[in-house]
């Protein structure tokens, strides 16, 4: 344990000397003092000054026409009945696909394959794999990238983790927009 130094031990016994012992208990010993030290009172600092407030920009008339919202993110909340059916595990894919052993490239292009194939399909799984601490999956990492390619989105409404029955953490349920 190390000692205190002179100045901590006159800032203890300011901080000791202004506490009143509980009931029945008697004041902690201040620890020995080697040889008196003169402590300078410690100064507060001075107040700081408050800074110039900043002169109002004059104001400029608007001539650009404000900015489009932003799509919403693949995330975007579905209707309830969507989300009540994926934690029950009750929703059912339209199409799979299993992703396991494709090449980057590969995996890309049959999923851009399936999504633009507009057979009626809503709902589809794609199966990517969890990885390992080893070996990543890279194919999962990418997934998200993919979908938020302009050519897929337009057709992409959401992407939800899926259900331990179809997968859990190494598939996701890519929900469609639907066709007219």
């Amino acid at each position: 344990m190390r000692r205190l130094s002179a100045h901590e031990r006159a800032l203890w016994a300011r901080v000791a000397a202004s506490v009143t012992p509980l009931p029945g208990k008697a004041a902690p010993a201040l620890p020995p003092v080697a040889a008196p030290a003169a402590v300078a009172p410690v100064a507060a600092p001075p107040p700081p000054k408050a800074a110039p407030k900043p002169a109002r920009p004059a104001a400029t008339p608007r001539s650009a026409p404000m900015a489009k919202p932003k799509p919403h993110p693949l995330g975007a909340p579905l209707d309830g009945t969507w989300d009540r059916q994926i934690s029950r595990g009750r929703l059912s894919p339209d199409r799979v696909i299993d992703l396991h052993g494709h090449t980057v490239v590969d995996a890309h292009a049959t999923l851009a394959a399936a999504i633009h194939a507009g057979e009626g399909t809503r709902v589809i799984l794609v199966i990517t794999g969890k990885g390992r601490p080893d070996r990543p999956a890279r194919i999962r990492a990418e997934l998200m990238h993919w979908l938020e390619r302009p050519d897929m989105r337009a057709a992409v409404a959401s992407v939800r983790a899926a259900h331990p029955r179809h997968g859990g953490g190494g598939a996701f349920y890519v929900i469609l927009r639907r066709t007219k």
